[in-house]
């Protein structure tokens, strides 16, 4: 993973966790069952919009290496690495 993209990555983790505390937070306090639901949803947002950023970054290095390599064997593995975790993702 390059430099830049843990580094992003890292910040929205920490964004996400901050989200989840502050979840905890409010079924503590008793707040408002949609205001939870809501802060549920924003915190599933930032965990896709991680996930967007991690296999897109997947694709322009792992995979595109794999292409650009000629190995069949590492380029079919590759594929099907991703595959099965966007067949996961749409679940």
């Amino acid at each position: 993973m390059r430099k830049d993209i843990k580094a992003s990555c890292q910040k929205r983790l920490n964004r996400i966790e901050g989200q989840v505390r502050g979840i905890a937070r409010m079924v503590d306090d008793d707040r408002y069952c949609i205001d939870i639901v809501t802060q549920i949803g924003a915190a599933r947002a930032a965990l896709r919009k991680l996930e967007e950023e991690l296999l897109r970054d997947h694709v322009s290095h792992c995979v595109e290496h794999a292409i650009a390599s000629g190995d069949k064997a590492d380029q079919r593995q590759k594929i099907a690495e991703l595959m099965a975790v966007v067949g996961r993702a749409e679940r």
